[in-house]
């Protein structure tokens, strides 16, 4: 039986040693971490997910970010992923289960850009398993090289203005 556990209650080199195996040690080389630079991680919309025995499986990362509009204005939004699985495990649901329930959290969420979801991404499996479509993505710019294609978002809030998509640091309280 696989729990799922709020990504906050695993030690951080734990998570690191998984996104390592994931993705390989170079992964803080590609755009999606320029986009999400100087950020922390949302806590309510971050999971892991555990074997009976403890061992961890896969987590599920979120991230606040925002579209800076050429026209002017910034719009809100939660930047999906890396979505990391033990690679012996890949392809077995782990995946699927973590972001069905980061989906799900973020539909109870306060967060904000909780309704404008984004990622970078393979659209054939988020588009087929949930939804995520290049509909309004298409004038997004990102600070580093990618595919249009695979610049995806989801929800009733998602921006359909030509804009560069990076980080919103929350301000101090």
């Amino acid at each position: 039986m696989i729990t799922l556990v709020p990504l906050a209650t695993i030690a951080p080199a734990q998570v690191e040693d998984l996104l390592d195996r994931a993705f390989g040690a170079d992964r803080h080389t590609r755009t999606a971490y320029r986009i999400r630079s100087g950020t922390t991680a949302i806590p309510e919309l971050s999971f892991a997910a555990l074997a009976e025995d403890g061992a961890l499986l896969g987590t599920t990362q979120s991230w606040p970010v925002a579209l800076a509009c050429d026209e002017g204005g910034s719009r809100p939004m939660v930047m999906v992923g890396p979505v990391a699985v033990e690679p012996g495990l890949q392809r077995g649901g782990i995946g699927r289960m973590l972001m069905r329930h980061m989906l799900d959290a973020a539909l109870e969420s306060d967060v904000p850009g909780h309704d404008a979801l984004m990622l970078v991404g393979d659209p054939e499996y988020y588009s087929r398993f949930f939804g995520f479509t290049a509909e309004r993505t298409g004038g997004w710019r990102l600070p580093g090289p990618y595919e249009q294609h695979r610049l995806l978002a989801l929800g009733s809030a998602v921006p359909d203005c030509a804009g560069a998509v990076g980080p919103m640091l929350r301000q101090a309280a």
